[in-house]
């Protein structure tokens, strides 16, 4: 059973410079909320609620004033700052004691999942016992990701970064679930030619053991990479329109933790206090 979850959240949003110059990306606003909130959501969603978020030097605090205490939501996070990105599988490096012995989730701070049946699939993947299982979306241009060949129960049989040659048009996502080999597996990699160890190279590992296997987001759900302006865009207006069409919103926190019954009203209160008037809190008054 996977209880833990890391939050990647550090890099340097070069694609959406001079934006990104000040204030981290995944601070930026999707629609009414900051990116931050829906990755964190997603590991909510999955039972998670022991989560560490790693952030890059010196923006602990810009975090810390945005996210409510985990109290307030029933969790508990951590954080941890990176002092420079040194590719995806560092997250397990630096979040060693955190991990422990435990199995962990690991959930990119700019990937947006949606779907009616995603709680479902994820209450399912944190049923992990050994191995690691990756998530996959069906992608137009499966040149620009990189992407995974399945065949029987979803075992991986090929994974490519980028491929030039068709191989199969499912996207690697930024969501994983691992065993506690992980930690280890990480910390054998060697840096890649860009200089960052690789997360297609950390996942080989496991298919090499046969330890490999994949989910598949359907037809129903959506996987949204917000690294580009563009798709930072189309993004906030997908949650907009879904949003103001059905009343009610993707990714609020304390709702989440108030049906899964970690907090009460009076925390509603309290995150209400804490938002201040806005369309949020209007939001939250509505719950209680």
């Amino acid at each position: 059973m996977i209880k833990k979850g890391i939050i990647l959240s550090g890099g340097k949003g070069t694609r959406m410079s001079p934006l990104t110059k000040a204030v981290n990306k995944q601070l930026l606003p999707i629609y009414d909320k900051p990116l931050i909130f829906y990755p964190l959501s997603i590991l909510m969603l999955a039972n998670i609620k022991d989560i560490l978020i790693i952030v890059n030097k010196g923006q602990l605090n810009q975090y810390k004033k945005i996210i409510p205490n985990g109290d307030n939501l029933g969790i508990k996070i951590t954080y941890k700052e990176q002092a420079s990105p040194r590719g995806l599988p560092d997250a397990f490096i630096l979040g060693e004691k955190f991990i422990d012995k435990e199995n962990v989730a690991l959930i990119l701070g700019d990937n947006f999942f949606y779907g009616q049946s995603l709680t479902d699939q994820l209450l399912n993947n944190t049923k992990l016992k050994k191995g690691a299982k990756i998530i996959l979306h069906k992608v137009i241009k499966p040149e620009l990701y990189g992407v995974a060949k399945v065949g029987y129960k979803n075992k991986v049989i090929m994974i490519k970064e980028k491929p030039k040659k068709y191989l199969s048009d499912l996207a690697i996502t930024g969501l994983y679930f691992f065993d506690n080999k992980v930690i280890d597996y990480a910390k054998k990699l060697k840096p890649s030619k860009r200089g960052e160890i690789e997360i297609v190279d950390l996942i080989n590992k496991y298919k090499k053991n046969n330890k490999l296997s994949a989910d598949i987001i359907g037809r129903g759900g959506a996987w949204l990479d917000t690294g580009s302006i563009e798709d930072f865009y189309k993004t906030s207006a997908f949650v907009s329109a879904i949003e103001n069409r059905q009343g009610f919103k993707i990714a609020c926190l304390e709702e989440i933790a108030l049906n899964k019954k970690w907090i009460s009203k009076k925390n509603i209160i309290n995150s209400i206090k804490f938002y201040g008037n806005c369309d949020y809190s209007n939001y939250l008054k509505k719950l209680i």
